[in-house]
């Protein structure tokens, strides 16, 4: 058993985003001590890396939610986990996109700016029109 502290520790999990985390659902709340203070198990630990992996591939709250219904259901189909993973590839397509072609716009108005002691910025103009 781990207190708060410690899980969050073993786990890269922040103590507030455990407590947040307990508060919407996402994991089942932890077990206290006479005194009040959370405590957890192995089987919290495991969540909460499981989480916080998720979260490194940027999945949303609501897919790691689903993820983690299917990861404890052993009847489950992989097929399902799949879906949720290629559905978020294809969201991961769509932002590298976006972000490809921010970059391509302000690479052109840098590129345009003369960087000197001059008032006139391209940079400016752009964003502003």
């Amino acid at each position: 058993m781990m207190n708060i502290g410690e899980a969050a520790a073993a786990t890269g999990v922040s103590a507030k985003m455990i407590r947040h985390y307990e508060s919407i659902g996402l994991i089942r709340p932890a077990l206290r001590t006479d005194s009040g203070y959370r405590v957890y198990t192995d089987t919290d630990i495991h969540s909460l890396r499981f989480v916080r992996h998720a979260r490194d591939l940027g999945f949303a709250l609501e897919d790691i939610a689903a993820l983690l219904r299917l990861w404890g259901d052993r009847g489950r189909s992989s097929c399902e986990v799949k879906k949720l993973a290629q559905d978020h590839i294809e969201t991961l397509d769509r932002k590298i996109a976006e972000l490809q072609a921010m970059r391509t716009s302000l690479t052109d108005l840098a590129d345009r700016c003369q960087g000197d002691d001059r008032p006139h910025c391209p940079i400016l103009d752009g964003l502003a029109g």
